[in-house]
């Protein structure tokens, strides 16, 4: 089988609002099923507006493709059951309790209700917060409603997860459990994962491949420690950096100034 039969293709995107392309005629590498990718760059440079158009819900020219089918084609039910997205910017808490709305987020398949309660328990407790099941939504913090999104999402087996900043909320402790908890779900279900991320280090850190966006173009695609170098950083974000290993051998990426002037 082709490695485009098997995973997950964006050829040729463009999105724009009125006359402004935010997104230009980008096509991704192939996104491989048991893979996490990382979406980086500077604010403005198209990521979240990618991720929502890869997720169907903005008008998009060009293609995306699953296993070599069309999602374009496809049923919003079917498309939304094959691939899931977290915004960026959650909802007002709903009268629900975390339970009640993992549960109802699993509602869309055919599971039995007590399916549903066993398949939504596993994922509070895989992100460890068994502790809110009984709290409202309306009552948790900007973090918290993060986290059970995050549970809501995986809960649903997808075939392919659509996380728009996933920490941005959440403190140190719990920005390490959810990305390591991503990484472990994509290596154990064989899911193809596409996170936008501004903390360059956890994407070098957990990514296998980076995608790094300027003014709606893809400028540099691989693996982090293949592209991530000081000219990348000058011509991107317009900063100073070095790229070195820790004791563990980790990438970590040190910003020393800004650069073009005070």
């Amino acid at each position: 089988m082709s490695e485009q039969a098997q995973g997950l293709a964006v050829e040729h995107a463009v999105i724009g609002y009125g006359r402004r392309q935010v997104v230009r005629d980008l096509s991704l590498p192939i996104l491989q099923p048991g893979t996490l990718t990382a979406l980086i760059g500077p604010n403005g440079a198209g990521k979240s507006t990618l991720l929502r158009g890869i997720a169907g819900l903005e008008k998009m020219s060009g293609s995306v493709r699953l296993q070599g089918e069309d999602l374009a084609r496809l049923s919003v039910a079917e498309r939304a059951r094959r691939v899931t997205y977290m915004p960026q910017n959650l909802p007002p808490g709903l009268s629900l309790s975390v339970m009640e709305s993992v549960v109802a987020a699993l509602r869309v398949g055919r599971l039995s209700h007590q399916q549903c309660l066993d398949e939504a328990f596993s994922a509070l407790q895989r992100i460890g917060i068994t502790h809110l099941a009984d709290q409202w939504l309306s009552s948790l913090s900007g973090g918290q409603r993060q986290l059970v999104s995050l549970a809501q999402l995986i809960a649903r087996r997808p075939q392919v997860m659509l996380l728009d900043e996933p920490t941005s909320a959440l403190d140190l402790n719990y920005q390490l459990k959810v990305m390591a908890c991503v990484q472990s779900l994509v290596r154990e279900h064989r899911l193809i994962a596409v996170v936008v991320l501004h903390d360059i280090n956890l994407a070098a850190r957990y990514a296998d491949n980076l995608a790094v966006l300027r003014q709606g173009q893809l400028f540099a695609s691989g693996a982090p420690q293949d592209i991530l170098d000081t000219r990348l950083f000058a011509e991107v974000y317009g900063v100073e950096a070095r790229i070195e290993r820790c004791s563990r051998q980790t990438l970590q990426i040190l910003v020393d100034e800004a650069m073009g002037g005070s």
